[in-house]
């Protein structure tokens, strides 16, 4: 028997899209405050903005995902319309700052919503084509390559925000835009390249799928309270536990996101080893305690230690989550599962920022509970997908 070839290059492959689409998200990001102004929207509302994106972002990741499943039970059609998409998604990106130079406040609002929508198509289908195409064994293999772009876009993340501000945003728009649509086009030659390499897969049965809404609600339930953990921590409270030690905020920040790059292996090893939903509860409950220490750290040196440790948690939670959601939707529901687990990191995120508006975050009666909150989502999670990775252990060993 031959072993299946793992598709090593269409992983890499989809990890720079990621890294790409990241990358243009960082600079939208950076951007927004002044295209806001330029069309007479006050930078304080921004925040609004964000959600909207968050939102918008919730219903879109599910609803593409759904449509990746039924799309691609024709080899290749899944690839064109990301495609197709992703330049029209492109389009509109491009077009952000030439429309708010013109001041044309609801011509760039729907613009934006153009944007959002569409970019919501090199999430959750990529990854789709994995666990549709892939051998079982290289589906962690393969997820771990996939969003290591993301952790790498995100480690560049603030030098970006020093180094453009100082630019017209027409360019890094047109850049990024142009990076992005000549990017996708690889699209269709992975879709057809993971299915040339692909095992004989034959897809489960349609009645297995009966079993999949409860588990997917409790993983999604687990992703919100872990993404809810990730944001409160990086984004709110990182920064502060730096600025105890060193003003070089920006030199220190990466180092959650080298942590998170560094994992990749690991936990795609780890993942094969044990399942995605060990590998999380475990993940979370490291996590969990790096966090506590990056706390209660009394030197800048313990500190960068626990972040990079943190970021090696999230790093396996995410990369392990995504094996874990192709996994649940084995059958034909993988897209759907992806799209559910997008969706619940952008209900994290959008907490969040939630919260950054209305000025939780800066409340001194809220200053405990932000402290400890993360350390507390992750364990409580952690907790949870460890009884139910035990439950599945039992159920599979009592099926044979």
């Amino acid at each position: 028997m031959t072993r299946p070839v793992t598709p090593y290059r269409v992983g890499i492959y989809l990890g720079i899209i990621q890294f790409i689409f990241a990358i243009t998200w960082t600079v939208y990001v950076i951007y927004l405050p002044l295209l806001a102004d330029q069309i007479g929207i006050p930078r304080s509302a921004v925040f609004l903005l964000l959600l909207l994106d968050q939102a918008i972002f919730t219903v879109t990741d599910f609803a593409l995902g759904v449509v990746a499943d039924k799309v691609s039970r024709v080899l290749g059609r899944l690839g064109y319309i990301v495609i197709a998409m992703t330049v029209l998604s492109c389009a509109a990106f491009l077009a952000l700052p030439f429309i708010a130079g013109e001041g044309g406040k609801v011509l760039f609002l729907a613009i934006m919503v153009i944007w959002v929508v569409t970019s919501s198509a090199l999430r959750a289908p990529p990854l789709m084509l994995i666990g549709k195409y892939s051998a079982k064994p290289s589906i962690p293999f393969l997820s771990g390559l996939s969003l290591l772009g993301l952790g790498v876009a995100s480690a560049f993340a603030p030098y970006l925000a020093i180094t453009l501000r100082a630019y017209d945003p027409r360019w890094p728009f047109a850049i990024a835009s142009l990076a992005l649509v000549l990017t996708s086009l690889g699209l269709v030659w992975a879709e057809r390249n993971l299915a040339k390499q692909s095992a004989a897969k034959s897809e489960t049965p349609a009645g297995k799928l009966k079993s999949i809404p409860i588990l997917a609600l409790l993983f999604v339930g687990a992703m919100i309270v872990l993404g809810l953990g990730y944001q409160l921590h990086f984004s709110i409270n990182s920064a502060p536990l730096f600025r105890r030690f060193t003003t070089d905020i920006a030199n220190l920040l990466p180092v959650f996101w080298v942590g998170f790059c560094i994992s990749w292996l690991p936990a795609s090893l780890l993942t094969k080893r044990f399942g995605g939903l060990a590998v999380m509860a475990g993940a979370g409950l490291l996590g969990a305690a790096a966090i506590l220490l990056a706390e209660i750290a009394g030197a800048l040196g313990v500190l960068v230690v626990a972040q990079f440790a943190a970021g090696a948690a999230w790093g396996c939670i995410l990369m392990a989550a995504t094996a874990a959601a192709l996994a649940i939707g084995e059958g034909g529901a993988q897209g759907r599962v992806v799209g559910l687990m997008w969706s619940a990191l952008a209900v994290a995120t959008f907490a969040r920022i939630a919260a950054v508006a209305v000025g939780l975050n800066t409340d001194p009666s809220f200053a405990d509970l932000f402290r400890w909150l993360p350390a507390v989502c992750w364990t409580l999670a952690g907790a949870a997908l460890l009884y139910l990775a035990v439950v599945r252990v039992r159920e599979w060993a009592a099926a044979r």
